[in-house]
């Protein structure tokens, strides 16, 4: 007798069963690199705006406006990149609500000058909520799907959803109770994770999660290789600042590269062994990413500098490169090269990273974070990542 056909592959749907972590050549797949090009667009329109503000000497609203705004692009990334290692099924449903959040980061994107200029976050979050609703969608279809997971499906999708109503009550607060009321939706997006979890850990790839996370901060690090570029084509345009804005932009490449090799230096996929391991890995990566994308804002801001176009003097302006790169630094140490470096290697990137912020010191911008940059990476280059086990199995972690 022919058993009938279940809902399931009637619909044309693939089983949302949990992912093997172990499973071999699991690597980015298209929608993913999709997904993040929609990104470049949010994180390249709040580095622009990031750089006006600092320019135009609006230094602490720009920073806490930067800051709101990245934290809402980081944490929509993060959870679709968590989720996906998990449960990815790549079939017609999982791609339409996945395209559905990146017409949310469009959303988002269109509301990130009106929030910098008129501090109106109302575009902006419904971009946000557009986002996360579309995710208590793919928690509740992972609920169905598996039984193993079905609890922590159901705090993921519950909690979600009770903090989007919120945010959308949080726009109709006055200002004051407004603020408080924004500082605790934060602090209830990232605690929804660590509840749910401890429902029963999800599964992730080591290798898969990693290099996310390695293909997001190339799109950040890109944004500074547009700072330097920007550099040459003004010194075209203002030949008594020419020799300067040709420095600036070969030492801002110089900076850009040494960053991007400092962070591939050590193994990723050995620092989230555990849950606390992939929570210090997941969450200290909004202070690298958006490091990396204030970068590219404090590249353009030495530029207008150079050029007499900044309200922020010469001091003032060489901070906003280098406040980003020691951030960068610290951050990339303490996420992964500390537990796989040796005592040397594990003196001299904290330590590049305070003493980068001597620069502004120096007659010529950026250049003694050049220098410092380069000789971490030589360090780096004469002392290989130490040696370490092989991380347990995120499988074996939920038992």
């Amino acid at each position: 007798m022919t058993r009938p056909p279940s809902q399931a592959s009637r619909l044309r749907l693939v089983p949302m069963a949990p992912r093997d972590s172990r499973e071999p050549g699991r690597s980015a797949s298209t929608l993913e690199l999709f997904f993040d090009l929609v990104f470049v667009v949010a994180v390249s329109i709040a580095s622009v705006q990031l750089h006006h503000a600092l320019t135009e000497g609006h230094v602490l609203d720009g920073l806490a406006t930067y800051g709101l705004v990245f934290f809402g692009i980081w944490w929509a990334w993060m959870n679709f990149t968590w989720f996906a290692t998990s449960f990815d099924t790549d079939d017609w449903l999982y791609r339409v609500l996945t395209i559905v959040q990146m017409a949310g980061v469009l959303v988002l994107a269109t509301g990130i000058e009106p929030a910098f200029t008129d501090a109106d976050y109302t575009v902006p979050v419904l971009g946000y909520v557009v986002m996360r609703l579309a995710m208590v969608a793919q928690w509740l279809r992972a609920s169905r799907s598996h039984p193993s997971v079905r609890r922590t499906a159901h705090v993921y999708a519950g909690g979600i959803a009770a903090v989007q109503v919120l945010w959308l009550v949080q726009l109709i607060l006055p200002d004051a109770p407004g603020r408080i009321m924004l500082v605790l939706l934060i602090v209830a997006e990232v605690a929804i994770p660590v509840i749910a979890q401890r429902q029963g850990t999800t599964p992730w790839h080591p290798h898969h999660i990693t290099e996310r996370y390695g293909l997001f901060t190339l799109i950040l690090l890109g944004e500074s290789l547009l700072g330097s570029a920007n550099a040459i084509i003004e010194a075209v345009h203002d030949t008594d600042a020419l020799a300067p804005l040709v420095s600036i932009a070969a030492l801002a490449f110089v900076v850009t590269a040494a960053l991007w090799w400092i962070y591939f230096w050590p193994p990723h996929h050995r620092s989230i062994t555990g849950f606390g391991g992939t929570l210090r890995y997941g969450y200290v990566h909004y202070l690298v990413f958006a490091a990396a994308g204030a970068l590219s804002a404090g590249i353009e801001v030495q530029i207008d500098a150079l050029t007499g176009h900044s309200e922020l003097n010469d001091l003032a302006a060489s901070y906003t490169v280098t406040i980003p790169v020691a951030i960068f630094l610290a951050g990339t140490w303490w996420v992964a090269i500390r537990d796989h470096a040796d005592p040397l290697v594990n003196t001299v990137v904290p330590l590049a990273a305070v003493l980068v912020l001597c620069d502004p010191l120096v007659p010529v911008p950026v250049t003694l974070t050049a220098v410092i940059l380069v000789v971490v990476v030589v360090v780096l280059v004469l002392h290989p990542p130490v040696s370490s086990p092989a991380p347990p199995s995120p499988d074996a972690a939920r038992t």
